[in-house]
């Protein structure tokens, strides 16, 4: 799907492209790195002009756990410029946090991956993507690597996800007890969508694709839209999916997860 138009609110467009210590005193996080430039809490403080995610060291430090290269947050060469970069993993595949200039209410700084067209939405915030990291990593059947990755957030790893609770929860797929316990996430929705269709069950599939739009889950966000069109294209639906792919022209074209042309 090729869709086009200006950017209505939001920052201009861009293509794709230590170790970590935590301290605590009086509302004062701090993370360190090998690198001259500044650290991600004091560019967030000091450039970024906002305040830092709270547990966002431990997200640091479980990124570097599991094998990705944590980069300065000054290193934007290629990134939107509303991206403060964290890491890169080995396909080089960036991790950021998106500063917007208006925050959508509940969207202050979520985490997302950077891709040529624009930005992924992995998480809402900070918090939520630690939770789905350990859920994750708890379900993976590798000992050595969950024990490291449950060690990275110190003693606050519980207040996310205590280990075995996936195993005790009897609920044997993954990305269903991630949106039941966890959260909404935009591929999680999307996957759905596209199980129904494989089930041959498309009123489900257009549901889940509407509930996917709605504003309060994903405020800012282009990308739900327009994969609300391709639904509604593939079920012949042409009328509704134009007026979708309308609705995704109200949010910045970086968030719309595909190719565009002006």
């Amino acid at each position: 799907m090729k869709v086009g138009g200006g950017v209505v609110y939001g920052g201009p467009r861009g293509t794709v492209l230590p170790t970590l210590l935590l301290g605590h005193g009086r509302a004062r996080l701090r993370c360190y790195s090998s690198s001259p430039t500044p650290d991600h809490i004091t560019f967030i403080k000091d450039v970024a002009a906002t305040q830092p995610p709270q547990h966002l060291c431990h997200l640091l430090r479980m990124l570097k756990t599991k094998g990705e290269s944590i980069l300065s947050p000054g290193a934007k060469q290629g990134l939107i410029p509303l991206a403060i970069p964290l890491s890169k993993n080995s396909s080089g595949t960036v991790t950021a946090l998106l500063r917007w200039p208006t925050a959508p209410p509940g969207m202050e700084m979520p985490v997302v991956e950077v891709r040529k067209h624009g930005v992924w939405l992995l998480a809402k915030n900070v918090d939520q993507f630690i939770n789905r990291l350990l859920v994750e990593e708890d379900a993976n059947k590798s000992p050595e690597i969950k024990n490291e990755l449950f060690q990275a957030p110190a003693d606050d790893g519980e207040k996310f996800y205590r280990m075995g609770d996936y195993a005790k929860s009897q609920i044997s797929n993954l990305d269903v007890y991630l949106l039941r316990k966890v959260g909404l996430f935009p591929d999680i929705l999307e996957r759905k969508v596209m199980r129904h269709f494989e089930e041959g069950d498309h009123v489900s599939a257009m549901v889940t694709g509407e509930f996917y739009t709605k504003k309060e889950h994903f405020p800012g966000f282009a990308r739900p839209f327009v994969f609300n069109a391709e639904v509604l294209l593939r079920v012949g639906r042409n009328l509704e999916a134009k007026d979708a792919a309308r609705g995704a022209l109200k949010s910045p074209w970086w968030t719309l997860g595909c190719k565009y042309q002006k």
